[in-house]
């Protein structure tokens, strides 16, 4: 089983690690992965069952080590649904996530605002998601286990502390929903139209799939989102990766600092 083989090949180079906290980084957020402590990465390319990835800002690798006393799991970049036409593309590193002895996971992604004072370069801590695509990572699943409860997926201790921290070091931090779009293409302006009206507040092309697979292997689950262009229809500005890209790094000493502050008081 590729789970199985993916773990003993990190196990066998990985110095006892005994991660209790994985993370997803998105779209332009690779940096944090340098403030890892005692690092050792693992590229996807050499941990079978784990996707390849073809988005710029997203590196392809698996970095174990600690932040502060936490020990952590990073996986620094993710593959998408588009990519691959697989809505379940991430399972095998959530899962390995999992098997390798994390608890909690932290989801980051750029995103696109539908709210007028969540401008780019904020944050956007979610409560809670649509999955407006139609699909499902736990298509195929046989076990009564698919029937996942995603009532508090987001969950409320979690993101009280990630509150806590904002105020504390003073971090304008908005809270939303987010909208998953299957992608690639952004998103038209109609849709967004459609997407204000079921109460959406975010769009973006990734996070609630990993966030479905996560609850169902029990792990609990946080997610902030770098908000990096005004959703279509909202702006004069054409969206493009490229800007994605750029906005991503306006506020990513933010949210380096929100997840650092976030790890360092994990175990407490």
């Amino acid at each position: 089983m590729s789970v199985n083989r993916s773990v003993k090949f990190i196990r066998s180079g990985s110095k006892n690690h005994s991660p209790k906290v994985g993370i997803i980084l998105g779209s332009g957020l690779g940096s944090f992965s340098d403030g890892v402590e005692n690092a050792r990465t693992f590229s996807y390319n050499d941990l079978p069952g784990f996707p390849q990835v073809s988005v710029a800002g997203h590196a392809g690798q698996l970095i174990l080590g600690n932040v502060i006393e936490t020990e952590v799991a990073v996986l620094q970049g993710r593959a998408h649904y588009y990519e691959h036409g697989q809505a379940d593309v991430m399972k095998i590193p959530v899962q390995t996530l999992v098997e390798l002895g994390c608890e909690t996971l932290v989801l980051t992604n750029a995103a696109g605002s539908l709210v007028e004072d969540a401008t780019p370069g904020s944050i956007m801590l979610l409560k809670d998601h649509i999955n407006f695509t139609g699909v499902s990572p736990l298509f195929g699943e046989s076990e009564n286990s698919r029937f996942v409860d995603m009532v508090n997926a987001y969950d409320p201790s979690l993101r009280q502390k990630i509150r806590s921290i904002a105020d504390e070091k003073n971090i304008n931090l908005h809270e939303g929903v987010y909208i998953w779009f299957c992608g690639p293409s952004f998103e038209t302006p109609a849709e967004i139209q459609a997407a204000k009206s079921l109460g959406a507040d975010a769009v973006g092309m990734s996070t609630v799939p990993e966030v479905i697979l996560a609850r169902f292997f029990g792990l609990k689950v946080v997610a902030l989102s770098i908000i990096t262009n005004m959703a279509a229809g909202m702006s004069y500005l054409a969206l493009s990766h490229e800007q994605t890209m750029e906005n991503a790094d306006h506020a990513a000493k933010d949210l380096e600092l929100l997840l650092t502050e976030f790890l360092g008081t994990y175990l407490h």
